[in-house]
């Protein structure tokens, strides 16, 4: 570990599926202290409230739920805000400290995108453009504030912006899926148990709020259809894409050379959501179309992992000079 400081957190909507494994890579992290547990919904209860296991000893000392206004201003040194995409753009970051947000209310400087894409008004346009996206790999974080990138987001840029000078900007088609767990903990029609088990159906075609994101990170718009999956967590994101020259594999494999994150796979081995599935680790795939000759690159991701909390704890271990991979999970189980 580069940096031996101790930094103190605060997690802001701690309830949620994001909040949870946010809270799991904190409590693991050597360099971490929790300070703040916000929820509105479980301020005043202990730990336990949450899940019986962070009860037990073993376990960091785990404060008590406060509310999230509490944990905002708390004083810490790194806030984690895990809200929905309107509450977390509403709220004003604090004078002070690391503010990493997990939604989606502040990963585009232009306001106009919130309302055609999101569907609400932002509130603080004017301090959009100090928000620095933070996708490591690709754009890694700076300053203060940072916009943590979308699940479908993340695994289509990690296939396709390595490559994206390689390739022809127009046709490129991004089809992904995603567990159920993508669609947050409060209960709707579309995650309703009846409406995913044996079932997998796309929603969002063409109105995805995630395709403006790919584009603005590219610098140029692709074709992005996302499926829900009956699965409970795991991203696969499969992008067709035709190179103008260079070889692919080539610039991927030398892209993540030296990553403990990111993984290419050898020739003819293929991503599966089995092994990347609650870690923070991402496996790409490379092949050719023998048919057409275009490139088909697939890159599978943990969407709550490396798509959520395992993201936003890189972001914070880069910016305070951590070892890039402290508190995150990047072992899976061989089954």
């Amino acid at each position: 570990m580069h940096n031996t400081l101790v930094a103190t957190v605060a997690i802001v909507g701690a309830s949620g599926y994001t909040g949870q494994e946010t809270l799991d890579r904190v409590l693991a992290h050597p360099a971490l202290e929790l300070y703040a547990l916000g929820s509105d919904s479980l301020a005043g209860r202990p730990a336990d409230a949450l899940d019986p296991r962070l009860g037990r000893n073993g376990f960091r000392r785990i404060p008590r739920f406060i509310t999230n206004d509490a944990a905002l201003s708390s004083g810490a040194d790194v806030i984690f805000l895990c809200l929905s995409h309107e509450e977390a753009a509403a709220l004003e970051p604090p004078p002070r400290g690391v503010v990493v947000d997990l939604s989606g209310g502040h990963r585009f400087a232009e306001p106009a995108i919130y309302e055609s894409w999101y569907g609400f008004r932002h509130p603080f346009p004017e301090r959009l453009g100090e928000w620095s996206y933070g996708l490591p790999e690709v754009s890694p974080p700076s300053g203060r504030l940072i916009a943590n990138p979308g699940c479908y987001a993340t695994a289509a840029l990690l296939a396709l912006a390595p490559v994206a000078d390689a390739i022809e900007p127009s046709g490129v088609v991004v089809d992904a899926k995603s567990g159920v767990s993508g669609a947050g903990r409060t209960l709707s029609e579309r995650s309703h148990a009846g409406s995913v088990l044996e079932n997998t159906a796309p929603y969002k075609v063409g109105a995805h709020q995630h395709a403006p994101e790919i584009a603005q990170a590219l610098g140029f718009p692709v074709t992005f259809v996302p499926h829900l999956l009956p699965v409970r967590r795991g991203l696969i994101a499969t992008c067709y894409v035709r190179s103008t020259g260079p070889d692919l594999r080539e610039l991927l494999e030398e892209r993540y050379a030296d990553s403990h994150i990111v993984s290419v796979l050898p020739e003819g081995a293929v991503p599966e959501l089995a092994r990347v599935q609650a870690t923070d680790g991402a496996e790409i795939g490379v092949f050719e179309d023998r048919l057409t000759g275009d490139s088909v690159l697939i890159c599978a991701i943990d969407n709550l992992g490396k798509g959520a909390a395992g993201q936003a704890v890189q972001n914070v271990n880069l910016l305070y000079g951590y070892e890039e991979t402290a508190g995150l999970r990047l072992s899976g189980v061989l089954v």
